[in-house]
């Protein structure tokens, strides 16, 4: 059975997926709340389990290829 991860507006799944989509590269964060409303989280501060999800995020982001078009 495949992991389930949080995916919550905000939560470091999510923002794997949204810096593949936006192509920007990989830097592990997360936000306690809503992006960009809350306090952000960088890689220093998330634990192994924390960066695993946003590593997966971008990794099922990266496998489905879809990209923002400028």
């Amino acid at each position: 059975m495949p992991k389930k991860y949080d995916e919550r507006h905000g939560s470091p799944f999510v923002r794997g997926g949204a810096d593949f989509y936006y192509g920007r590269g990989k830097n592990p964060h997360f936000y306690v709340g809503d992006t960009g409303n809350s306090e952000r989280i960088d890689m220093v501060d998330m634990d192994m389990e924390e960066i695993d999800a946003y590593l997966a995020g971008y990794a099922e982001a990266e496998a489905k290829g879809t990209k923002k078009e400028w």
